[in-house]
């Protein structure tokens, strides 16, 4: 009647085992570390740079309790754990001078951070610490406010081109076209003229609206929908591309999420250097393809020095100089994707990029009229450019396909594709609000949630173990699995545990013992009634199941809800509430109804049954 076949006792073995490896991360806390990635999509990170980090560490008496690669596509990161922070902050001065040697633009990022510090054999078991949140590990948080009338600017700019294209495809002579401020002013020799390329613009340009002006002008401005629509894209572009260089940081569940119409929330938990993290945030990568001035004439001024007006000096990937125009064909914004490959003759490493369809009508034009000519592809990093290749024009190239070969290798030309990909930000921001919350203070969060959950469990089984004797010792039995398990599943999900994920943690301890004290008196009163020991066991568990069943459902429901429609805090909570409701049940109904088989099953003539005093009720007469 109350002896469970071998399978359930597995199942309840085998989720012992979980609940232990996988918690036991989460008790060794975090040792300090140094953390190394490249600054630069043209600086690849290898192995050897472990080894030859360790080298430099132990000439200069600095122990290392570990060090570890990781490799994340086609970026990499070095990590380095020590003791102490004072070790970490020495460790972190000697790598940088190393590695950068004093370089304005440094090819290495090298930040502090904070690493686990659990031990080998359970990280190779994949078993991981939970993450933790800026209230509880220290971290900063910035609050970032985005230029809208920047990115506004910026369409404006780009549109320019639109209507000179537009117009000069439907052959509608224009005298000037320029923005001023926030719209577009375009002046025509005749009024016919004005008319035709108001026609022409309107359906070529449906976002702007036009607006004749004196002396045959036209004035064009965004529409309201349209400003809403930049506005918008520009956000989610901006939010995009800080998560791509947050990664450089190896930060844990960092939360970047918008706020407001023009404002985004950046909290990076662990982070310690925060002049590290403002550089990484504000890091600009993006594209230009201008055109390369080979003259006679430029190259004896680029050999003796100097640069003619309306011409740049920049440098090719080998070293040598190099004179573009000023005058941008392409950017960045054109480019609708980055792909790595190969060239289908050479075998070259190649980058191929995808143009929209204004990219695609300007390349084929700019590729038609300057055969035989030199482009130069320019990748400009933290505002300072390079050109990665300047292949000369071999024919006209009318599909917006554009192939980029020269001097790079597989791994670069996937490195390059990555970054391209990230882009650049569509709109200027600025930090009008940093906070920093120290290790200390999430320290003292930590210690205080976990007293306080501590002193709460005790106060339970103590409690527990007095009212209902020896099934009261399996109930709190049962309550340690049930902790065990929602800690290895949180650590599984790799969710992010705060101040709110503690408190739900606590709640989860005293919903938990419902189930159990609604088992064990449903269990009273079958005695109560009559039955045997046996019996009493067999239908209290079963007969409270509906009611246990049916409450937690009520409490599940909400949880969904929170997870649902939550944000920030509440999402917290509600993951381990939603989480901590299922292992209760589990724990509660299959965990204890499996010690109470093991310890009561095997006893053909059970008397009575150690839980505590059963009141019966006293016949009247």
């Amino acid at each position: 009647m109350n002896r469970y076949p071998l399978w359930k006792y597995l199942i309840v073995l085998v989720a012992l085992a979980i609940g232990l490896i996988y918690t036991l991360p989460n008790l060794f806390g975090e040792s300090p570390a140094v953390q190394v990635s490249s600054a630069k999509s043209t600086v690849r990170l290898e192995t050897n740079l472990i080894s030859h980090v360790e080298e430099l560490l132990k000439n200069n008496n600095i122990p290392t309790t570990g060090s570890y690669f990781e490799q994340n596509g086609p970026s990499a990161t070095a990590r380095f754990r020590f003791d102490s922070t004072d070790v970490q902050l020495k460790a972190k001065d000697l790598i940088e001078r190393d590695l950068n040697k004093g370089a304005s633009l440094p090819d290495y990022t090298v930040a502090l951070n904070l690493m686990p510090a659990s031990p080998a054999w359970l990280t190779a078991l994949g078993a991981h610490p939970m993450h933790l949140g800026l209230d509880l590990r220290g971290g900063v948080h910035f609050l970032l406010q985005v230029d809208m009338q920047g990115a506004l600017t910026a369409r404006y700019d780009s549109m320019v081109a639109d209507a000179r294209s537009v117009l000069r495809e439907a052959k509608i002579p224009v005298g000037n076209i320029e923005r001023d401020g926030q719209a577009l002013r375009l002046s025509f020799a005749s009024e016919d003229e004005r008319d035709r390329a108001q026609t022409e613009m309107r359906r070529s340009m449906p976002d702007l609206a036009f607006t004749p002006s004196g002396n045959n002008g036209l004035n064009a401005r965004l529409t309201d929908t349209a400003v809403i629509q930049v506005q918008s894209n520009a956000l989610k572009q901006n939010i995009t591309t800080l998560h791509n260089r947050i990664n450089e940081l190896g930060v844990a569940e960092p939360l970047i999420q918008q706020q407001g119409s023009d404002r985004i929330v950046v909290q990076l938990p662990g982070v310690q250097d925060v002049a590290k993290a403002k550089e990484i945030l504000g890091r600009t990568a993006t594209l230009e393809l201008r055109m390369v001035e080979d003259s006679p004439a430029a190259v004896a001024a680029l050999n003796s020095g100097t640069v003619p007006f309306g011409l740049e000096r920049y440098t090719e990937r080998g070293g040598a100089p190099l004179l573009l125009r000023r005058q941008v064909i392409l950017t960045g914004e054109n480019l609708q994707d980055a792909q790595p490959g190969r060239d289908s003759q050479t075998q070259q490493p190649t980058v191929n990029l995808t143009l929209d369809n204004k990219g695609s009508r300007i390349f084929r034009d700019i590729t038609r009229n300057n055969i035989n000519k030199r482009m130069a592809i320019v990748l400009f990093e933290n505002g300072v450019g390079e050109v990665v290749t300047a292949p000369v024009i071999r024919s006209e190239i009318p599909n917006g396909q554009v192939q980029i070969s020269g001097s790079m290798n597989a791994q670069e030309a996937a490195d390059i594709s990555l970054l391209l990909r990230a882009g650049s930000l569509a709109a200027p921001m600025s930090i009008i609000e940093e906070r920093t919350i120290g290790p200390s203070l999430g320290a003292d969060n930590i210690r205080q949630g976990f007293n306080a959950t501590l002193y709460g469990f005790i106060a339970i089984a103590i409690f527990i173990m007095l009212y209902y004797h020896l099934i009261g010792l399996f109930s709190t039995i049962g309550l340690t699995f049930n902790v065990l398990l929602l800690l290895a599943v949180l650590s599984m999900l790799q969710a992010t545990l705060t101040l709110p994920g503690i408190a739900a943690i606590a709640l989860t301890l005293g919903m938990a013992i419902d189930a159990n004290v609604l088992i064990n008196e449903r269990i009273r009163e079958e005695l109560r009634n009559g039955a045997s020991p046996q019996q009493a066991i067999n239908l209290g568990f079963d007969r409270a199941w509906a009611t246990i069943f049916d409450s937690n459902l009520t409490s599940l429901i909400v949880g969904v809800a929170l997870l649902a429609f939550g944000s920030g805090p509440i999402r917290g909570f509600a993951v381990v509430h939603v989480i901590g409701i299922l292992t209760s049940m589990f724990s509660s109904v299959v965990g204890v109804r499996a010690l109470v088989n093991l310890w009561y099953g095997n006893r053909r003539r059970l008397q009575g049954i150690s839980i505590g005093q059963v009141w019966k009720p006293q016949d009247k007469k």
